[in-house]
């Protein structure tokens, strides 16, 4: 009995040795939402986005005040934080000063066409997705007049394109894939690529699909210039923020997740209030706030946050058709962004 004890004795000592060399390397709690309280405390999010001449995505309107899908994420994470859309800050930033800006802390989320690689989500540069908001893919846009079809045409052209994007890195692999030769025409800022190419300095504009309809909607004469079908990269777009904030990762992610979700379970701006009157469903009434405790759970202002952002924004599909969608000047089938059940990619997590 006394040997038992002392063994007993010995391996308490050792567990509790080990705690306590494991506590200090464990953050805080203060630790893991330092941006998050930082956002709380300044009473506004500061979102970077690409502008002022991204048409569908993020454009300021005659009165000054920013419109677009990305700017509704950003509105739609306020709600979700301070449960007040109107708290945002947005802060144009370029493909250049995007990351610094974001590393700064100049900004705390960017929400303009940034895509999920690795070296962005790894520890060399520290950036976490959270979610993914719009699947694309990189694509090519040429003059009418030049009557190319495919890819194959452009063999030494020239091509307008931004510098330090995915975007260069990628149509330098595709033309050395393909045994092509081009010569890369390269202006940092977004409105200069599009004028350059527009007065006719290089044979073809390369961007992600929608940005390159976005653009496209600016040009002199729109319909002189076809987008190529080609798809020549995988470009998943999110939402992007610092690493070491779990707290903000998960309410960045979960605002998105809730539209998702409202589209699919067939929640929408004006039957909301209605359908959290006399749901039975009990995941739909999980996700308005109706009963558990999903807002506690992600440290939303109110349990009610999705309920609330549904009933500013609606859901996914309807902000999705309200600025890029077939009705608008970008034209945008849902395509790979459509939900799941429809053929799309967009998928939840179980809210639970």
């Amino acid at each position: 009995m006394k040997l038992f004890n002392i063994k007993a004795t010995g391996v308490a000592a050792a567990v509790a040795a080990l705690a306590a060399f494991a506590v200090p390397s464990m953050p805080t709690p203060a630790e893991a939402g330092a941006a998050l309280d930082a956002i709380k405390q300044r009473g506004t999010l500061r979102c970077g986005v690409q502008g002022p001449s991204n048409p569908g995505f993020g454009v300021p309107n005659a009165q000054g005040r920013w419109e677009g899908f990305n700017v509704e994420i950003c509105r739609a994470i306020a709600i979700t934080i301070f449960n007040d859309p109107e708290k945002v800050q947005f802060v144009p930033v370029t493909t250049q000063s995007r990351f610094p800006a974001l590393s700064a802390g100049e900004v705390d989320v960017l929400s303009n066409n940034t895509t999920w690689t690795l070296t962005r989500d790894s520890n060399v540069n520290r950036f976490n997705f959270p979610a993914v908001v719009f699947y694309d893919g990189q694509a090519l846009m040429v003059p009418r007049r030049l009557n190319v079809t495919d890819t194959r045409g452009l063999d030494g052209a020239t091509v307008c394109v931004q510098p330090g994007t995915t975007t260069e890195l990628n149509i330098t692999d595709y033309f050395r894939q393909n045994n092509l030769r081009f010569t890369p025409v390269v202006i940092e800022a977004l409105d200069e690529l599009r004028r350059a190419y527009d007065a006719g300095r290089c044979d073809v504009f390369t961007n992600d699909f929608a940005a390159l309809a976005a653009q496209r909607t600016l040009l002199t004469n729109p319909r002189d210039h076809v987008i190529l079908p080609a798809r020549i990269s995988k470009e998943p777009l999110g939402p992007t923020i610092r690493q070491g904030d779990e707290e903000f990762t998960n309410i960045v992610a979960w605002t998105v997740f809730a539209l998702i979700d409202a589209e699919e379970m067939g929640i929408t701006r004006a039957n909301v209030d209605q359908i959290a009157a006399s749901a039975t469903n009990p995941v739909v009434r999980r996700l308005l706030g109706v009963e558990g405790n999903m807002g506690e759970s992600i440290g939303a202002a109110d349990r009610g946050y999705a309920r609330a952002i549904i009933k500013a924004f609606g859901n996914y599909g309807e902000i999705f058709e309200r600025h890029l969608g077939t009705q608008t000047p970008l034209g945008l089938e849902r395509g790979m962004n459509n939900i799941w059940t429809r053929g799309g990619l967009l998928y939840a997590p179980p809210a639970r």
